[in-house]
């Protein structure tokens, strides 16, 4: 892989900071876009922007093709049975309300519980909370122990007759903990219990194919996989999708509508009310063709070493604490060094030129299983260097220094 060639593809990489370098490592929360997506997006605006399905002219034929042939490399991308499976949304955090509101509605009653994980990202917590709210349904949770790895002593116990949809992440967005996902999909499955797969970090890091998986419903967001903003995906199985009343109601997803009643469209489109975000698709679709392109297999190993060799730098710092030490990790590092602050030491780093994350990273109930306001947060892309991660290390090393 040729680093220098990567880092050139991003054109953000060559911004300065407060006058330094531009070093950053907060690619959990986004990463940033090569120049091969800039120009996608650009593209659809510059020669063929219109709204598709409906029309019969020649731009909105050449849109429409555009965006499905993006579904087809999502479909491929992580080895969907049909494209109609892919769902588009505006992201993760989309997918899960679309599926916690029409699986709701379908499925689940007072009394019935769902069951998430301790690692859980608020997104895949609070629309199940608010159906407790509205529905009487129990959320729980698989519980953690100081490594940040999932119990599952006692599974059988949680997947209980009473449960009507698993909902876990593939990776923490916190930890980086890379979950035991199949186990836990065969659990569930030895009891005709759906799961659904939060993969928002995982898709950008290691190979996903869900139907070696079998999991019912996959979900990620393209801001994470070098893609534009406000796209996203919902895969779920055929059986599960046609099952499902629809969460929005609009423009596409029906096929006829009178005062006296509607008939919905067919998949996927029964789901996607509306004008799509063309633009975003068709960019997502050059971010996996770019990703493709590297190749998923490559990626996982060069970010691995980044991991290796970050934590094997930041443990020279002086009172530094480690937070997710799985034996299964992804490329995430969360610490504090000492009682300090993260708030007080992110912001110092900003002024290095260094981005980092701090705070508790929309994982509150793991900052209280750790007792901790919060951490700080490095995590790493394809585009990061060694470098980056010495001028990470020392810069956080001094920091400490000044606080004694």
């Amino acid at each position: 892989m040729n680093i220098e060639q990567i880092r050139a593809d991003f054109p953000i990489l060559q911004e300065t900071v407060y006058g330094k370098p531009l070093v950053y490592l907060d690619n959990a929360a986004t990463t940033h876009k090569p120049q091969q997506v800039i120009d996608a997006v650009s593209e659809v605006y510059l020669k063929y922007n219109s709204n598709i399905h409906r029309g019969v002219h020649h731009l909105s034929n050449v849109c429409t093709q555009a965006h499905e042939e993006a579904r087809i490399k999502v479909q491929q991308f992580i080895n969907a049975q049909h494209s109609h499976e892919v769902i588009f949304t505006r992201g993760t955090t989309e997918s899960i309300n679309l599926l916690a509101s029409s699986f709701a509605d379908t499925f689940l009653n007072a009394g019935d519980e769902i069951l998430v994980s301790q690692l859980e990202h608020h997104s895949n917590i609070v629309p199940w909370q608010l159906l407790e709210k509205k529905k009487g349904v129990i959320l729980k949770y698989i519980p953690i122990n100081q490594a940040g790895e999932l119990i599952l002593d006692n599974i059988d116990e949680l997947i209980n007759d009473r449960t009507k949809l698993v909902a876990v992440a593939h990776i923490s967005n916190a930890l980086g903990t890379v979950n035991p996902i199949k186990t836990i999909i065969q659990q569930a499955h030895s009891k005709n219990i759906p799961v659904m797969i939060d993969g928002a970090q995982a898709v950008q890091h290691v190979k996903v194919d869900v139907q070696e998986l079998d999991c019912d419903f996959y979900v990620f967001s393209g801001h994470k996989l070098y893609a534009p903003t406000g796209i996203g995906v919902l895969y779920g199985k055929e059986e599960w999708l046609n099952k499902l009343e629809p969460y929005h109601g609009g423009g596409e997803m029906i096929k006829t509508v009178s005062f006296e009643g509607t008939t919905f469209n067919e998949l996927p489109f029964k789901f996607e009310a509306g004008t799509p975000d063309f633009s975003g698709s068709v960019g997502l679709g050059a971010a996996i063709d770019y990703v493709n392109n590297i190749g998923i297999d490559v990626i996982a190993q060069y970010e691995h070493e980044l991991l290796s060799y970050a934590t094997q730098q930041l443990s020279s710092i002086p009172n530094i604490r480690f937070f997710g030490t799985a034996a299964e990790k992804a490329s995430v590092i969360s610490f504090l060094i000492g009682e300090i602050h993260p708030f007080d030491i992110g912001t110092m780093l900003d002024r290095m030129g260094i981005a980092v994350r701090t705070g508790h990273h929309c994982a509150q109930p793991l900052m209280q299983y750790y007792n901790i306001p919060g951490t700080l947060r490095a995590s790493f892309a394809i585009y990061n260097t060694k470098e980056e991660i010495d001028k990470l290390t020392e810069a956080t090393e001094r920091i400490a220094q000044l606080f004694g």
